[in-house]
């Protein structure tokens, strides 16, 4: 926050300035009052009471003034610094790796980039509208009260321990609940977003009654949060009130008093009975910016746990290669020539998620060089994905090293290093928009030929131009609007658009039939020939061509060689070829 704030430095001085002589104002108003009615209206001067009405009416159009610019400037900086925490955090989960958004959640990532930033955002709109306003209201109103009657001020100074105690007892009983809210709100967002995503599990196995019941005590315990929290806040206003309407009967009481015993006049009482006011004006609004700070300080806990959350996968630091891990090949094994060339090179490496009891990688080595084609195939669990995910950094390995074009791929800055790859991921993913606008993604300046010649590379051609708008036609989040094959082969489209000398392709042909299964891979064979081409297959006969197959059995390279060395000397891949050749043989 306080980097924040220096970055507006020039508002936050003029929002002070302006405040102050806000602040200013109302405190000179009940002194010529005073002089009004004591000087004017007891002694029955008009042109007194006229000139004094007159500096009145001044003064508090300039109050007006100041306070308006004061508000206005205040919700800018407050709104900005709202719109600089969102984008800070979005930078920074950005960054992540997917071990670190697993660490957080998704659910509460975007709670603390919606609500918290909001919460931030109303305690700083708070805050600068009374950021001098309050302290000087609350000090000046103490000075001029005591100049106008000091006996009496000793109520002053009984009453503004009280409301302190009141503010302390509250705030304190706040901050628990509103932590506990946040985890709460957090809790019915994963909630509801399960049950929105696993809709269809839960019609199949008619399991709607149970996720009610699941998202009603979600509801009903975030319910009784906010709740027992709101009827907290609520008791301040009655509380208050009570105080500040017995301190107004006290003064009025002992100032009619010592106004018969010719001791204090007429206008101090109506200074006085002002100035006490605006002390506990002052006071209430400190007690509504420290009610509401409770909520903004865990709010700001949450948002700078993540901002302060170093990516687990990062480019290399200034002065070269970072450390490799311990034990590995990598530790001995330097750099050698600059990055050139698609050559893939895993040496002995191995990867285990943080607290697993088995590694899910083990040793896998292999080099995959330009102009072929190295196909991984393997059991369900058996390490395939979390392999391909290793080249382009979405995870690190535990131990060994991996190079591209001779270089530790931990070598180069993330973004150089992405650049030299094209990947269609496992999970094919499309974005709200248009067909044109997810294609773009991989080619942002490719042309509308171009995207069409990619289209029809991918066998997507031929749907896309059936669609209302062609290249124009509306893609729904996630493109829930397509089917799984439609899907894979737009993300297929989409890669093809980014040339880079290694294409990643992870289990990308799964959902497409065998006819159009061959017709894209015999349309890719000349396109990538000249790249490094790493696949993750499901389907024998998508790979069964491929220069070099990998087999991965329980996270080690139980064997490699071309299909026809593998039907001969590997007994899992005799057995994944064979039960998949009689489904492709059979009516």
């Amino acid at each position: 926050m306080g980097r924040l704030l220096s970055a507006h430095r020039a508002a936050v001085l003029a929002i002070v300035c302006l405040q102050l002589v806000q602040t200013t104002a109302g405190l000179m108003l009940p002194t010529l009052n005073a002089a009004v009615i004591d000087d004017g209206i007891v002694a029955g001067n008009t042109p007194l009471i006229l000139r004094l009405g007159a500096w009145m009416a001044g003064i508090a159009a300039l109050q007006v003034a100041a306070a308006v610019a004061a508000g206005y400037l205040g919700a800018i900086v407050a709104m900005r610094i709202g719109h600089q925490l969102r984008s800070d955090l979005f930078t920074r989960v950005q960054q992540f790796s997917s071990q670190d958004v697993g660490t957080f959640g998704a659910p509460s990532l975007v709670t603390r980039a919606t609500n918290d930033v909001i919460q931030i955002q109303n305690l700083a709109l708070l805050a600068f509208t009374m950021l001098a306003a309050a302290p000087a209201s609350f000090l000046g109103g103490i000075v001029l009260a005591a100049h106008q009657d000091l006996p009496l001020s000793g109520i002053v100074a009984a009453v503004i321990p009280l409301l302190a105690a009141v503010m302390v007892l509250i705030v304190r009983r706040l901050i628990p609940l509103y932590r506990q809210g946040q985890e709460l709100l957090e809790r019915i967002s994963r909630v509801l977003r399960e049950q929105i995503i696993g809709a269809n599990v839960i019609r199949g196995f008619v399991r709607q009654d149970h996720e009610i019941r699941r998202f009603d005590a979600a509801n009903r315990d975030l319910t009784r949060n906010n709740l027992a929290s709101a009827l907290l806040v609520a008791r301040m206003n009655p509380l208050i009130m009570v105080v500040v309407n017995l301190s107004s009967v006290a003064v009025v009481w002992f100032g009619g008093h010592r106004i018969e015993a010719g001791e204090m006049r007429l206008g101090a009482l109506t200074a006085f009975i002002a100035y006490i006011l605006q002390i506990l004006i002052a006071i209430m609004m400190a007690m509504y910016v420290f009610t509401t700070a409770p909520r903004a300080a865990v709010c700001a806990e949450r948002i700078q746990a993540v901002l302060d959350t170093e990516p687990s996968i990062a480019g290399p630091p200034r002065g070269g290669l970072p450390p490799a891990p311990q034990g590995s090949a990598a530790a001995e094994a330097a750099p050698v020539a600059p990055a050139a060339g698609g050559t893939v090179e895993f040496r002995g490496v191995s990867f285990a998620y943080p607290g697993a009891e088995a590694p899910v990688l083990s040793g896998i080595s292999f080099t995959a060089v330009p102009g072929s084609t190295t196909a991984i195939v393997g059991a369900t669990g058996s390490g395939k994905t979390t392999l391909l995910n290793l080249l382009p950094r979405f995870l690190d390995p535990t131990a060994g090293t991996i190079t591209l074009g001779g270089r530790d791929i931990r070598s180069l800055p993330l973004a150089a290093l992405r650049e030299r790859m094209s990947l269609v991921p496992q999970h094919s993913y499309l974005f709200s928009g248009t067909v044109a606008d997810n294609l773009r993604i991989g080619g942002p300046a490719a042309t509308d030929a171009e995207l069409w010649d990619a289209l029809d590379t991918a066998q997507a051609g031929d749907f896309v131009r059936r669609l209302p708008g062609g290249l124009d036609a509306p893609v729904s989040q996630g493109g829930t609007n397509f089917s799984g094959g439609q899907r894979q082969r737009l993300c297929i489209a989409r890669a093809l658009l980014r040339p880079a000398p290694v294409y990643l392709f992870d289990d990308s042909f799964s959902a497409l039939d065998y006819v159009t299964d061959r017709r894209l891979r015999a349309a890719l064979d000349p396109l990538l020939a000249a790249a490094t081409v790493l696949i993750v297959a499901e389907r024998v006969s998508t790979i069964e061509r491929a220069d070099q197959i990998l087999v991965l059995e329980d996270g080690r390279l139980a064997a490699r060689g071309s299909h026809a060395e593998l039907m001969e000397t590997s007994r899992t891949y005799r057995e994944i070829a064979a039960s998949q050749l009689v489904l492709e043989e059979s009516p």
